[in-house]
């Protein structure tokens, strides 16, 4: 059985402190073998912004794979164009195109907001390649996640990306963005959306994030949402793998 903790959106800078704290608490105490954070880390890219996502980071279970979401990037400044990616690589980590590997588990993590889309996300061939090229090097045996921020369904080269996830037999596929979890098997890859995890931008669904449980035969992902005073489990969704 391998556990995997998948949040997103954590929006550092519009959120609530006391759940920031409930948070690394629960996921804590999942024991997760990897703990997947699918972008949205700050609320506007500030460095105040970043300095708090990195303290949150560290207190959660290692190892860690976090992608850049479209809120890491500055919104309205020179640095958008001149230097878009450089505080979260600062801060969060300098490898835009993550790969962790753990005992059952091969993981990659994609940058899809590209510098010049102010919030829709984007996957080149590049990244599609890096997807078939990495994963014709793991284990057979291996559960195959790839991570991104933006769901498959409002990226541009979405084709492509969904080609390679199929050629490079992916399991699990995770991201955020939309802020509603959702869960659903696409073309033999069960595709994990988390919904907001410490923001106030909840889109009237409640905080929450993912515990994914994976055997031989079975994902399962249970949505945790927030109560204010600690974290339950929320609707269970079983996939066949």
């Amino acid at each position: 059985m391998l556990t995997v903790a998948h949040v997103s959106d954590l929006h550092l800078g519009a959120h609530d402190p006391d759940t920031v704290r409930s948070l690394i608490a629960d996921v804590t105490a999942a024991r997760p073998v990897l703990t997947v954070v699918t972008g949205d880390v700050t609320m506007r890219a500030r460095v105040r912004e970043f300095r708090q996502a990195r303290t949150v980071l560290d207190r959660l279970p290692q190892p860690l794979l976090v992608v850049l979401g479209n809120h890491d990037l500055p919104l309205i400044s020179p640095l958008r164009v001149l230097w878009p990616y450089g505080r979260f690589r600062t801060w969060i980590t300098s490898d835009l195109q993550p790969v962790v590997r753990v005992p059952g588990l091969t993981a990659v993590g994609l940058s899809s907001m590209p510098r010049w889309r102010w919030k829709d996300g984007r996957i080149t061939r590049r990244q599609a390649a890096r997807i078939t090229g990495t994963f014709g090097a793991a284990a057979e045996q291996d559960l195959r996640l790839v991570a991104l921020h933006h769901p498959p369904g409002s990226l541009a080269g979405r084709g492509r990306l969904r080609e390679a996830v199929r050629e490079a037999g992916v399991h699990l596929l995770v991201a955020g963005h939309t802020h509603i979890p959702d869960v659903r098997p696409e073309h033999g890859t069960v595709v994990v959306v988390a919904g907001t995890a410490t923001s106030h931008r909840t889109r009237g669904t409640g905080q929450s994030w993912n515990l994914i449980r994976i055997n031989s035969t079975t994902i399962t992902v249970c949505e945790r949402y927030a109560t204010g005073t600690g974290w339950s489990t929320g609707r269970v969704i079983k996939v066949s793998r």
